[in-house]
């Protein structure tokens, strides 16, 4: 009462303390019994409990006295398999890294782009690579150079990348590919001839081999290889460089092939302990190890499901690092989480602003150590500084007006998704065990097995879709019919090419030849010592050598790895978008489209729900729809479809009026309209579809309809 009087109020304004104890609580069971009567003859058990993709089942309601045994009381922030974060302060002393990526193409440009978004908020240097470079190609092998990221090849590329970095004050981050031997020395050589601080360098310059052969099927090198050179930048850095990190461990490939969260982090966990395995026979110690690596992570859709994750996956690891000796600090994990790639859309793109805030938020809430916003433009083409703004201003927001930064695990203790992390942890621990009983990662990939179940939760993403039982705004429901495509701003091939070739040419002029054939002669040779490889690409990049010539040299003897069947990337609603460009360009060859009338029976109140399901139904696909306000005779709807033109005609009306109705309509219109598709909006009863089909409808449409199969079918016949 004191603490209101401070404020200011009026003691006439000052409210008295409620209390509660008039009210009684009420059971789960006497809850559930007002449920089944709200719910008017709806099966309880169907209509309130959730199947989710990864396999777990979500209750109507969470309690104490049903879930409280999940509640971890005694385990606090930093401490307890790190189950509620690494730090004990959470945000509150330092908040988590902002890391907006850039891919600008060229050196110079990714290095102005990045120098402002650290103006402007973001606090890690996080520079895409195009798939060039990530292959160690360049122009000069013929390879197509911008794709994806920053083309580099030479010492003067990342000298050029890297001018005015302070790296004293902002981290890198830079996936390489599969090794990241050859961009860590030349970034090391770069950073020698900038005069900068080589144990300044943080953050990640980071390999993936394993998830870079589940992209792409194969590697330029064999996988042994891969493990030696991680090997040497492991090494090189706890030596030169103890706060870079040179080992990545990256769920993208599996969340963006369609994969559910239980696939994503068991088939990472166990690429991760591959990793340690590899490390470790090359005799590193489980503490450098540990200090090596970093974890990236999509942040999907569902929102709890997201916290949940980074939860189990803290206790996974410190179980797992535990398993291999490593002390409590070691144990901990260290967590890049991006917004998903797999969720955004490339119709209604800036619904893309709403996804990406729902998964940031997540990734916050559940504890990540930096992360990465893609911009809403994402699947269209490269960000600029408007979509970049956006991105990066969503995770200052967070920062400041929501002050997030504030209250440390503001989740525990929560019944619903305390509960949640120790499911998902127990699948996940059954699947990653599944993989190790297999011989491991490796030997599971060459079976193919990660590959078929993340096919397979991939078709059952798309079958909800079509089936609408999951909804993407503006793709498989609500599409904007006046909406026209951003423009995808695509780059000159030709003249990237060009200045490419330019920049690598005057660079190789002033290169003495002599000293190129001392360093591929020592490449060649290569080396024993522990993270001397490093030290010799560096020399080789220092004297003139380009990435594709020491990668040449470095492959002397060597073999490319054994071809697995590769995970492609995908999104989620790549088929109704390319259902729907399929629409729009026969429409720019033709000047036509499929029409669908709506044969919408008697006055309004009548038709109208069907007919408005009907037309969400049918513009998904960018059909155009006829719509009129009703017919009073089914001779008159005859006759309008028919005049229409219309390559389809739904009737639409109420399940009581269908008996009288579709017989004699659908009768007519197959007499004078016999091409025509005849569709009737609901589904029918069992006694009558017979009847209705025999009178000549083709089709039904409800909620329980394959919208993307009856669209395309509609498509075929139209001739697109």
């Amino acid at each position: 009462m004191s603490d209101m009087r401070k404020s200011g109020l009026p003691d006439e304004e000052v409210l008295e303390s409620v209390s509660f104890e008039e009210f009684d609580k009420p059971t789960y069971e006497e809850w559930q019994e007002e449920v089944v009567k709200a719910l008017k003859g709806g099966d309880f058990n169907k209509k309130m409990f959730t199947p989710t993709y990864e396999g777990i089942t979500l209750e109507p309601i969470y309690t104490p006295a049903k879930h409280g045994e999940q509640i971890p009381i005694s385990v606090y922030p930093g401490a307890g398999g790190f189950m509620r974060g690494t730090k004990a302060s959470g945000y509150t002393t330092e908040s988590w890294g902002v890391s907006q990526y850039v891919e600008d193409s060229l050196p110079k440009d990714a290095n102005h782009a990045s120098l402002y978004e650290i103006i402007k908020g973001s606090t890690i240097h996080n520079i895409r690579l195009d798939e060039a470079t990530r292959h160690d190609q360049d122009v000069q092998t013929g390879a197509t150079v911008g794709v994806g990221g920053t083309s580099l090849s030479t010492l003067q590329d990342y000298s050029e990348l890297i001018g005015r970095f302070n790296f004293k004050n902002n981290p890198l981050y830079i996936e390489t590919g599969a090794s990241s031997a050859i961009v860590l020395a030349m970034l090391r050589a770069a950073v020698e001839v900038e005069k900068k601080a080589v144990k300044d360098v943080k953050g990640l310059v980071g390999a993936d081999p394993i998830g870079g052969w589940v992209k792409d099927g194969t590697l330029h090198m064999s996988l042994d290889t891969a493990f030696d050179e991680m090997a040497h930048t492991v090494l090189w850095a706890k030596e030169h460089s103890s706060s870079l990190r040179t080992v990545l461990v990256c769920g993208d490939v599996y969340a963006n092939g369609g994969a559910n969260d239980v696939q994503e982090l068991a088939y990472t966990l166990a690429t991760a302990v591959c990793y340690v395995r590899q490390l470790a026979h090359r005799h590193i110690d489980i503490e450098t190890i540990a200090k090596s690596m970093m974890f990236t992570f999509s942040l999907g859709a569902n929102f709890f499901m997201e916290i949940a994750k980074l939860r189990a996956l803290r206790m996974i690891w410190a179980r797992i690092m535990e398993a291999f000796g490593a002390s409590e600090q070691h144990r901990a994990i260290c967590v890049h989480g991006r917004t998903s790639a797999f969720t955004k859309t490339v119709y209604d793109p800036y619904v893309n602003l709403l996804r990406n805030t729902t998964q940031a938020f997540s990734g916050v809430v559940g504890g990540v150590d930096s992360l990465e916003v893609s911009p809403f433009d994402q699947p269209i083409r490269k960000s600029d500084d408007f979509s970049r703004r956006i991105a990066r201003n969503i995770q200052v927001m967070l920062q400041t007006e929501f002050e997030l930064r504030e209250p440390v695990d503001p989740v525990g203790g929560s019944w619903y998704i305390e509960t949640l992390a120790i499911e998902l942890t127990n699948k996940i621990w059954a699947e990653f065990q599944l993989i190790e009983a297999k011989g491991g990662i490796i030997a599971a990939l060459k079976e193919g097995y990660p590959q078929e179940q993340v096919h397979a939760m991939l078709m059952e993403r798309f079958k909800n879709l079509a089936f609408r039982k999951d909804v993407a705004v503006g793709s498989n429901m609500y599409a904007n019919m006046t909406e026209e495509l951003l423009d995808a701003k695509s780059e000159k091939q030709s003249l990237l090419q060009q200045k490419r070739t330019e920049a690598i040419e005057s660079f190789l002029k002033k290169v003495e030849p002599n000293a190129v054939a001392a360093s591929k002669s020592s490449l060649e040779q290569g080396s024993t010592e522990p993270g001397e490889l490093i030290d010799l690409i560096s020399f080789a990049a220092k004297n003139g050598m380009t990435m594709n010539q020491i990668r040449k040299a470095l492959q002397t003897g060597d073999i490319p790895s054994e071809t697995i069947q590769s995970i492609s990337s995908h999104r989620w609603t790549e088929q109704f978008e390319e259902l729907r460009m399929r629409t729009e360009a026969y429409k720019a060859r033709k000047k036509d489209n499929v029409k669908v009338f709506l044969a919408n029976m008697g006055p309004i109140p009548q038709h109208k729900p069907r007919a408005d399901f009907s037309t969400g139904f049918f513009e998904v696909g960018a059909f155009e729809v006829l719509k009129n306000d009703g017919f009073e005779t089914t001779e008159e709807a005859a006759k309008a479809a028919c005049n229409s033109g219309a390559d389809v005609v739904v009737i639409c009306s109420t399940d009581a009026t269908y008996p009288e109705l579709v017989p004699p309509l659908a009768t007519e219109l197959k007499s004078i309209m016999p091409e025509a598709t005849i569709i009737v909006a609901g589904a029918p009863p069992k006694d009558l579809e017979p009847v209705y089909r025999e009178a000549g409808v083709d089709d039904f449409i409800s909620v329980r309809a394959n919208c993307y199969a009856l669209l395309r079918s509609l498509q075929d016949k139209k001739g697109m």
